[in-house]
């Protein structure tokens, strides 16, 4: 671990060794540091080679140590940049597959830097809501030019490495080479083994023909952008400093920056959900190397709207589908959706027509039940009704071969009861997609009581080549997202009684950040969908309270987009949402009905009530270990439910506000007559956290 050390010939070669991506802990910042050492009080060494070892040269901070003091110890980053570059004897850096982060700015403080073609070069930091803080802003723009390194710095995407090396008047990269790197690494550091001075990027000057304009340029077009995210802003200014200071106090306001930008409620977000997406993979009681069942064949049940979306990840994916309907036409619509869908990508030069054909080519169709007996893994993707779902799975269970996975995208009802319609429960799951599934990136994974541990990896390690994130959820009505969701829809019903406007409720949610409002997001999942699961509610728990205008609204036949009209109105093929006269005129009676009279309701009372019901709900589902952890139920609204990534997700927000404030404002809720004060009774372990002044995440 961290880096070794051998001798070729006059030339100390200095490999990173941490894997997977050679991240600069604390054992490799020293092991690099000693290694300088070494080849300088050596004479028989004429020049240093750093290079990493496995599949990268190093793809920066090793994130293992965030916020440890191992992450701040000597020598840290700036430190061992600092001794590199200080070297009496040329250090070049060997560059191949990826160089990011701290491992990109440990580059630009050796002496000269060759590279392999098709490395990713990346300077990421702005992804976590910080920049880079150890000459990244300073040492780029000399090396690459202003306007290139600015555009890195701020997108935070990687460029490959043969593209960069074709940038005018560039020196980041003084060779490109084929073949065998090492090899010529060596033979180069020997072709400069005399050269002096040593050339060091910090004293090249940063220039640009018109900066004051090009900084005012770029700040006005990145603040419109990143409007809720200061990192992009600070980059250009800590950028626009390598022109304007000395090297120096051009690093020292970049430190500054960094260690601002640190504190920001922003950056925790993002790197709260950065962390959130790697432990959502981590089922504590199966082992990371737990054998995998082979899915090399899919099949669908219905070629409706989710039924073709999800049987689109599989194509993507180079996995062969089948899909399976009653009728031809059913069949031939759901075909004709998939294929409009690509030649959409096709047109915006998103997909090649090769890739569309070869995609197409993968997907089968079938009426018949008999013919899927052989796929590996068969999804069912019909009506959301538990009669329909039985006669389903009675069928799968006679046809599909011993092993194969059987799941089903419930988006609410009970796993366990869908399992015990076959004779083999441990091989059911449900796997939640979320519409339009060939798009959203959330898959709820719900783990029935008789899962089978290797079907529960199987399903997670598919949900990753498919490119979805996947979160666990265990059994209850609604899952994570759902259940949830329920209350802060009652909420926003609730606020119109109250005397709140659709609109209203929907600006204030959309100001707090959020992509639409719950009246915009129900127009366009349909409102007939909630209707539909209310109706059940009503059966099954008669004293749940709801407000009536809902079910008004779909007794209206205002079912959203679909039928031109919903909470707003729609005019014919587009998708603004239009104030509605009628809608407001039904509210009106409503309230007149029931007696109330409508008071003036301020935007902090609605995000409160609606984003407070979400994070009461989430305490009650940890409890009951529906979801491993808080950070999960926070994946599954940033992916799923569209909540403020700069806000890091239901939970990590009420971290941020301090659970003892949560807590005053839902006693203040529920003390309101119309409110359901029950549901405002804090969840026991919400109470008890804000008792002990700690936070979920904690």
């Amino acid at each position: 671990m961290g880096a070794s050390y051998e001798v070729r010939g006059q030339v100390a070669v200095i490999t990173l060794n941490n894997p997977p991506v050679n991240g600069l802990g604390h054992a490799t910042r020293l092991a690099v540091a000693d290694g300088i050492e070494q080849a300088e009080n050596d004479p028989a060494i004429k020049a240093v080679v750093i290079t990493g070892a496995g599949k990268a040269f190093s793809g920066g901070a090793d994130i293992r140590e965030f916020g440890s003091p191992k992450a701040l110890a000597e020598p840290n980053l700036g430190s061992l940049i600092n001794r590199v570059e200080s070297c009496t004897k040329p250090v070049v850096a060997a560059i191949h597959s990826v160089a990011m982060g701290g491992g990109l700015e440990l580059a630009l403080g050796c002496h000269y830097r060759i590279t392999a073609p098709g490395a990713k070069i990346a300077l990421p930091e702005v992804k976590l809501g910080l920049l880079p803080g150890a000459g990244g802003t300073q040492r780029l723009p000399r090396a690459l030019g202003v306007e290139p390194a600015l555009n890195m710095i701020v997108s935070g995407e990687p460029v490959l490495s043969e593209q960069l090396a074709q940038v005018p008047g560039q020196v980041l990269f003084q060779k490109v080479v084929e073949g065998d790197l090492i090899d010529s690494a060596v033979q180069y550091a020997m072709g400069i083994a005399d050269k002096r001075p040593l050339p060091r990027v910090r004293d090249i000057k940063a220039q640009h023909p018109e900066a004051q304009a090009y900084f005012q340029f770029a700040r006005n077009t990145v603040g419109a952008m990143a409007k809720n995210f200061p990192a992009p802003l600070q980059c250009v200014e800590t950028v626009a400093n390598s022109v304007a200071l000395k090297f120096e106090d051009g690093m020292r306001a970049e430190r500054d920056a960094f260690q601002q930008l640190m504190l920001t409620p922003e950056s925790k977000a993002l790197r709260h959900a950065f962390f959130a997406e790697r432990d959502a993979s981590k089922i504590p009681d199966v082992p990371a190397d737990t054998p995998l069942r082979k899915v090399e064949q899919v099949a669908i049940i219905g070629a409706g709207t989710m039924g073709g979306g999800i049987a689109m990840n599989f194509l993507n994916a180079g996995i062969p589908v089948t899909i399976l309907e009653m009728k031809q036409d059913a069949l031939d619509r759901g075909v004709a959706t998939i294929r409009k869908n690509y030649e959409a990508q096709v047109r915006k030069g998103k997909l090649k027509e090769d890739r569309y054909a070869q995609r197409m080519s993968l997907l089968g169709t079938t009426l018949s039940y008999a013919e899927i007996g052989n796929a590996d893994l068969v999804i069912e993707a019909v009506f959301e009704d538990i009669g329909v779902k039985e006669q389903v799975f009675k069928q799968l269970d006679a046809v599909m071969k011993p092993g194969a996975i059987l799941a089903s995208n419930t988006s609410t009802l009970d796993v366990d009861k869908i399992a015990a319609f076959t004779k083999r429960p441990q091989d059911v799951i449900g796997t939640h997609f979320f519409s339009p599934a060939n798009v959203m990136k959330l898959l709820e994974v719900v783990r029935g009581a008789a899962t089978a541990k290797d079907v529960l990896a199987t399903v997670m390690a598919l949900g990753k080549k498919i490119r979805k994130t996947c979160v666990v959820s265990g059994v209850c009505d609604g899952f994570i997202g759902n259940r949830m969701i329920e209350q802060y829809s009652r909420q926003a019903g609730f606020l119109l009684e109250e005397g709140c406007t659709p609109q209203q409720v929907d600006k204030a949610l959309e100001r707090f950040g959020f992509a639409m409002g719950p009246f915009r997001m129900g127009d366009l999942a349909g409102n007939d969908v909630g209707w539909y699961i209310r109706k059940r509610r009503y059966l099954e728990k008669p004293d749940l309270r709801y407000s009536k205008t809902a079910d008004l609204l779909c007794e209206m036949g205002r079912f959203g987009q679909k039928t031109g009209a919903g909470w707003y109105d729609y005019l014919p093929g587009k998708r603004d949402a239009i104030p509605s006269k009628t809608v407001l005129e039904m509210i009106d009676m409503h309230r007149s009905a029931l007696g109330i009279t409508p008071r003036k309701i301020s935007d902090e009372e609605i995000v409160q009530r609606l984003v407070f019901a979400l994070v009461n709900e989430g305490a009650k589902i940890l409890e009951e270990g529906i979801a491993l952890r808080a950070s999960d139920i926070d994946m599954v609204y940033l992916t799923g439910y569209g909540f403020p990534l700069h806000r890091g997700g239901p939970m990590c927000y009420a971290d941020t506000v301090g659970l003892y404030n949560v807590v005053q404002a839902m006693k203040r809720f529920a003390k309101n007559p119309l409110d359901d004060g029950k549901f405002w009774e804090p969840a026991p372990l919400l109470q008890r956290l804000a008792d002990q002044g700690k936070g979920f995440n904690d």
